[in-house]
């Protein structure tokens, strides 16, 4: 397995708030699918001086960057333009915060 970090930046549009909320139950749906396949390890909101919701970061665990890569194809966020914006790093989360199944 391979850890990410995925930081995703919201269009800064007028309608990009309107886009995120219009994605944001089908974008928690498919986290708590990760989250439930080990996929998902921790995620946030980044907030605008508004306190608005204007991005993610993620913490992901995939096989492989290319099944990173077919996430980010189906993830709502995405195929509902509201991330204009994504950078993805290899990391390596601590074993401190990684949940254990028992």
């Amino acid at each position: 397995m391979m850890q990410f970090a995925v930081t995703a930046y919201d269009g800064a549009d007028a309608d990009a708030l309107q886009r995120r909320i219009a994605a944001r139950e089908a974008h928690l749906a498919l986290g708590d699918q990760m989250i439930a396949a080990g996929q998902l390890l921790f995620a946030t909101a980044l907030l605008n001086a508004e306190s608005q919701m204007c991005g993610s970061i993620m913490m992901v665990d995939f096989e492989s960057r290319t099944a990173l890569e077919e996430w980010l194809k189906i993830e709502p966020y995405v195929t509902g333009q509201v991330w204009q914006k994504i950078d993805v790093v290899p990391c390596k989360v601590g074993p401190r915060f990684v949940q254990k199944t028992p």
